[in-house]
């Protein structure tokens, strides 16, 4: 079987962000970039299915810039088998990007397809559920660990009251939390190999899907600052304060 995986191109989330001047968006110059956390460890879970003997191979797909080849690369260099770049150098939509993830995934007819819950830099939590729609699939979400066995998938959310496991139908979409695994550091002689691997480059065009964009932002703004505390001498001043601030 094969597990399809989405890895996306985003600011390290070490870095602080930037809002350029006139709010037109986030300030990308001279700014270090990574693969989206999320996407980490869904690559980090396919590995650990595939040395399981659960799969047998590993795919990545990329929608972005032709940087975006380095996001790739890393996965490779972790060690999936093969990787797959749509490029576009526009900004593209939750929607645009499933809908070339079905196109993938019709391609390569993977039995399970694993992407983030979210992207760090848009935090939309959409694709996954769109693509699941698209394809008429299974899907579970916000995964905290995952099963597979008899063509089926166990997979363990964590919910308000605990934890709640669903069983569903291969194929299916899983998309992944932040407590799933810890992802792996790939290894200097892995990123060397990594290098020479062949990529497979595609368009949005060859999937027949269009990038336009059907959302227009408006403003980009950074947070206001947080107000200092304010110190209290005893335990009846503190609930005072509190009632005034309309919390209790």
């Amino acid at each position: 079987m094969k597990i399809l995986v989405a890895v996306k191109r985003v600011v390290d989330f070490n870095v602080k962000i930037r809002v350029k001047s006139d709010g037109s968006g986030v300030d990308l110059a001279n700014v270090k970039m990574s693969m989206n956390p999320f996407d980490e460890i869904s690559v980090e879970e396919a590995l650990r299915l595939k040395e399981g003997g659960k799969v047998t191979e590993v795919i990545v797909v990329s929608i972005g810039p032709a940087k975006a080849e380095e996001t790739l690369r890393t996965a490779l260099a972790m060690g999936a088998d093969r990787a797959i770049l749509v490029e576009s150098e526009d900004e593209v939509e939750p929607l645009v990007v499933a809908k070339i993830i079905k196109g993938v995934a019709e391609a390569e007819q993977p039995g399970l397809i694993i992407v983030g819950k979210q992207a760090i830099d848009d935090d939309s939590n959409q694709t996954g559920q769109m693509l699941s729609a698209l394809l008429g699939w299974a899907q579970g979400t916000f995964a905290s660990k995952v099963e597979i066995g008899d063509n089926k998938a166990q997979v363990t959310r964590e919910v308000d009251g605990g934890l709640q496991m669903i069983e569903i139908k291969l194929p299916a979409v899983v998309t992944t939390d932040l407590r799933l695994n810890e992802p792996r550091y790939a290894s200097l002689p892995n990123i060397v190999k990594a290098k020479k691997k062949p990529l497979d480059r595609k368009s949005p065009a060859d999937f027949g899907v269009s990038i336009t964009p059907r959302l227009k932002i408006l403003k980009t703004a950074e947070p206001s600052g947080r107000k200092a505390g304010v110190k209290v001498k005893t335990v009846a001043e503190l609930v005072s304060s509190l009632k005034s601030a309309g919390v209790i």
